[in-house]
């Protein structure tokens, strides 16, 4: 998600108030009451993702994605593939986009790699949603990318 293309982005700069046509103020707000209620709609997950990336923070939240995706593969080939790409690029101690996790956690992954299960990632996809939820979500709530985006959302709905 290029900055140039980002619709949350262009709004945020003001240069278009263009949002998507189904995203209303009530799901907006109910990404207030809970982490949860934001990672279970629609765009919660996006925005939150594009608040992160403005962050330089967004870590966690591809990781977290990654694993959603990781886990409906059902192909056994597809999954040792794709689990040694997550360790490469989240887990491995000096990776691209490292996410913190306790050691045991990396080191019963290392151990499970071998032979990866769909849920071998399940652990650190724990750790980093807690992360998420404690430490960024309550930003993000106050951040000027979610207080804007209301009022974009108000604005539009009254005229």
């Amino acid at each position: 998600m290029s900055r140039r293309n980002c619709w949350i982005c262009k709004m945020c700069r003001d240069e278009s108030k263009r949002l998507p046509a189904n995203l209303t103020l009530e799901e907006a707000l109910q990404w207030a009451q809970s982490f949860d209620s934001l990672m279970a709609t629609k765009y919660g997950p996006v925005v939150y993702a594009a608040y992160l990336k403005m962050e330089h923070s967004d870590e966690n939240i591809k990781f977290w994605m990654a694993c959603e995706t990781y886990k409906k593969i059902a192909s056994r080939r597809s999954r040792i593939s794709r689990a040694k790409k997550l360790y490469k690029i989240y887990i491995q101690p000096q990776s691209p986009r490292e996410i913190n996790i306790d050691s045991s956690t990396r080191e019963t992954i290392i151990r499970n790699i071998q032979e990866p299960t769909q849920t071998c990632f399940e652990e650190a996809q724990k750790i980093v949603y807690m992360h998420m939820e404690r430490d960024s979500y309550p930003r993000f709530l106050k951040s000027e990318v979610y207080q804007k985006l209301l009022k974009t959302i108000q604005s539009n709905n009254s005229s």
